[in-house]
């Protein structure tokens, strides 16, 4: 018995190693047990259900203003991709932008370029500038696979390395509430998938990038974050800082990686 259960994880050890692949924007080997098709097919129809259960915000000031600045960072990726030759990594993306009723302090990204800004993280973004950066940093999360990642390791660990048709088949809600909490829903369905340091630094460093190059202030990051870091002496912790980690080390940090950042600024704002 003790046999067959070592053996059984060496061929999943074998198997993880072969899925493993590379972050396309920094080069980083992570482990993809789920295809982007098979991912964007899930998101687009998570994403409009989601819609359909919140109060979507169209006609105002900060609707457009999401929706522009939305645009102006997705404009940033696609050349960012394209300078490095990863424009492939882009391929089904369908994006959208849309502003959601609602106080928790959270934003999200979902495969395929799917974002929500939520209304409450808006008094904390302050202005256009702030909520680039909360959407550079969200997008960035989503670009470098980072909910794949997290999703693959939840099927490890959960599923045994099952592949996303059978574990759909075997047990649809469960891993249908492992995609939610890999990408940002999870409050609603169990315990979020934390990020790790290496996704929230890689995150950091992205989502500066991205946000220079569609002509925002890369400092503008440090004031939105000590903001955050103020949210948190509250009595009520912002669902962003439930797997986004605001603390000295952070803005410290998101300091050193500016003056990269500043070299893709456009100052076009």
């Amino acid at each position: 018995m003790r046999k067959t259960a070592i053996y059984l994880l060496c061929i999943l050890l074998i198997l993880v190693c072969i899925a493993c692949q590379t972050v396309p924007v920094t080069g980083r080997r992570q482990l993809q047990l789920v295809s982007n098709q098979e991912l964007n097919t899930m998101s687009f129809k998570s994403y409009n259900e989601f819609l359909s259960q919140h109060k979507v915000v169209n006609d105002s000031a900060e609707a457009q203003m999401v929706k522009s600045v939305g645009l102006r960072i997705q404009v940033a990726v696609e050349k960012y991709f394209a300078d490095k030759n990863v424009s492939s990594h882009l391929g089904g993306y369908a994006w959208e932008f849309n502003l959601v009723d609602d106080d928790t302090v959270n934003a999200w990204c979902m495969p395929g370029g799917k974002v929500v800004v939520y209304t409450g993280i808006l008094p904390i973004t302050e202005n256009e500038t702030g909520l680039a950066v909360v959407m550079g940093h969200e997008i960035a999360h989503a670009v470098a696979n980072h909910g794949n990642e997290r999703m693959s390791q939840g099927l490890v660990l959960q599923m045994g390395g099952a592949a996303l048709a059978t574990a759909l088949k075997n047990r649809p809600q469960q891993t249908q509430n492992l995609f939610l909490s890999a990408y940002g829903l999870g409050s609603q369905v169990g315990v979020l998938l934390p990020y790790s340091r290496m996704h929230e630094s890689e995150a950091d460093r992205l989502g500066l990038i991205f946000m220079a190059m569609a002509g925002y202030d890369p400092h503008a990051a440090v004031e939105f974050w000590q903001r955050m870091a103020d949210q948190k002496k509250g009595a009520a912790v912002p669902e962003m800082l439930s797997t986004h980690p605001s603390d000295t080390t952070r803005i410290d940090n998101l300091k050193q990686l500016i003056p990269e950042a500043m070299s893709y600024y456009t100052g076009q704002q």
